[in-house]
């Protein structure tokens, strides 16, 4: 069995993939969690003359997804946000395996120093 070689047609077809499912994922969860949330929520009137800001449990990856398993609404809708987020991190890394494969290995250190800089600044600069 060969193996399909990894041109740059390829290579693009694939994250033009990855990048409209990482959408289509996102907006159909955000989708979902608003019909959960407006089911349950849709009777609440507002008061706009007061702030609330997001639940603790909204803040954080592992409230969200419990939230989510729990099946709340807003949880869900924040879900589908870090989907969101994730999709083109989600390309870069696919980027820097692909240009692994093709042997572009200064391709590959660009693509993981900016795959560097965009975890740091989704996930370590508290």
């Amino acid at each position: 069995m060969t193996t399909p070689s990894w041109n740059d047609l390829r290579i693009e077809i694939i994250i033009g993939a990855l990048l409209r499912t990482g959408v289509m994922l996102a907006a159909a969860v955000v989708i979902f969690g608003a019909v959960v949330y407006l089911a349950r929520h849709g009777h609440q009137v507002a008061t706009y003359g007061v702030f609330r800001g997001e639940s603790e449990s909204l803040t954080t990856v592992s409230g969200i997804i419990h939230g989510a398993l729990h099946m709340r609404g807003s949880a869900i809708i924040q879900l589908g946000l870090l989907i969101l987020i994730a999709t083109p991190v989600a390309r870069v890394a696919f980027s820097a395996v692909a240009f692994a494969l093709e042997h572009d290995y200064l391709y590959v250190a660009i693509t993981l120093f900016v795959l560097g800089v965009l975890l740091y600044s989704l996930l370590g600069s508290h």
